[in-house]
C-alpha cells in the first residue's frame, strides 16, 4: 500500500518543507532518509524547489522560505477538485484563505488557515499528482493537526473537506467517509488485513490525526508531519549526527515507537516506527 498514483478529494496528498537554505535541507533529508533529489525548478524561475524521491517516486518537496523567514517549516496539502471552491468553503467556515493561484503546470493551490490559525494548503492537481510513495521508511505516514479547540476544528474541517472525527483510546483521528472503500479497491484484502491486526472499527477511513494541545499551551496551532521509519533509534542517532535536535523520545505510543526531531533549520517532524506489540499502549 506504499505506492500511490493520485488521491481522492479530501485526502492529504503532498508535503513540502520551506527552508532558509533548501540545498542544506536536501542534504539533511537525503542523508537521513535516503531520498534521491532532483531540482524541480525551471531555469530562470525565482527561488529553489527540489523533490525527494524513493525508487523514483515523489515523496516530498524542499523549497525556499517566503518573505525572508528564518525558520524552516513543513507544509501539508489536501487534494481538492477545485482550489477556488475549497478556499471559499474555508472562508465561509470561519477560516481564511489566500487567492488561488497556478503553480506552473503542476496544479492550482491556495493556503487556508483554520479558526485557530493552523495553515494547510489546498491542491487541485494537474501534472503533479501528490506523493507517489507513502507509509514506508522515509515517506509520509501521517499529517497531524495540533489544536486546542477540537470542537471548532471539527466544524471547520467538516465543512471544508467533509471530515469526521473518530475518537480512539490512542487519540482522535480524522476520517473521510468512503475512503476505506477507495483503499480496498486499490488493495483488495486491505480491510480484512487491518481487522486481523486488531485495527479499530472505522480506522480504514482515517486520513489524518489530531494532537489535542492543553488549553494553557501557548504554542501556535499547526499541522505537523510524521514519517515512517524502520528503526526509530537508528533514525534518531543519524539525525543527531547530521546536526538535528531530538525534542522528545524515542518513546512508546499506541501502535508505534516514535521521536520528535527538529532539523538543523528548525523544522520539526515525528519519526514513527510501527510496532504492533504497542497497539494497547495508552496515549
Amino acid at each position: 500500500m506504499s505506492e500511490r498514483n493520485g488521491y481522492i478529494p479530501g485526502v492529504p496528498c503532498w508535503i513540502d518543507i520551506s527552508a532558509p537554505n533548501p540545498q542544506a535541507a536536501t542534504k539533511f533529508y537525503s542523508d537521513l532518509f535516503g531520498w534521491e533529489i532532483e531540482n524541480a525548478m525551471p531555469g530562470g524561475a525565482d527561488g529553489e524547489y527540489f523533490v525527494g524521491r524513493i525508487r523514483g517516486g515523489d515523496v516530498a518537496g524542499i523549497g525556499s522560505v517566503m518573505d525572508g523567514a528564518s525558520r524552516a517549516m513543513w507544509n501539508s496539502y489536501v487534494w481538492v477538485d477545485s482550489a477556488d471552491e475549497a478556499a471559499a468553503k474555508a472562508r465561509n467556515a470561519g477560516g481564511t484563505a489566500t487567492d488561488s493561484f497556478d503553480v506552473m503546470t503542476a496544479g492550482r493551490m491556495a493556503v487556508v488557515t483554520d479558526p485557530e490559525g493552523a495553515a494547510i494548503s489546498l491542491w487541485q492537481p494537474k501534472e503533479h499528482r501528490g506523493s507517489k510513495v507513502v507509509n514506508e521508511h522515509g515517506a509520509l505516514n501521517f499529517n497531524v493537526l495540533a489544536t486546542r479547540d477540537l470542537e471548532r476544528a471539527k466544524a471547520f474541517y467538516g465543512a471544508v473537506f467533509g471530515w469526521q472525527s473518530l475518537p480512539l483510546p490512542s487519540g482522535t483521528m480524522w476520517t473521510l467517509p468512503g475512503y476505506g472503500d477507495h483503499l480496498e479497491e486499490l488493495n483488495p484484502g486491505l480491510r480484512e488485513g487491518m481487522a486481523g491486526m486488531g485495527a479499530p472499527d472505522g480506522f480504514i477511513d482515517v486520513v489524518a490525526a489530531v494532537n489535542q494541545m492543553p488549553a494553557n499551551d501557548t504554542a501556535t496551532a499547526r499541522w505537523d508531519v510524521t514519517f515512517a521509519v524502520d528503526d526509530v533509534e537508528a533514525t534518531v542517532k543519524t539525525a543527531k549526527e547530521l546536526g538535528a535536535n531530538v525534542v522528545a523520545g524515542p518513546f512508546d505510543a499506541p501502535w508505534c515507537r516514535m521521536a520528535v526531531i527538529e532539523d538543523p533549520q528548525g523544522a520539526t517532524f515525528t519519526a514513527s516506527q510501527f510496532m504492533i506489540e504497542n497497539k494497547d499502549v495508552v496515549a
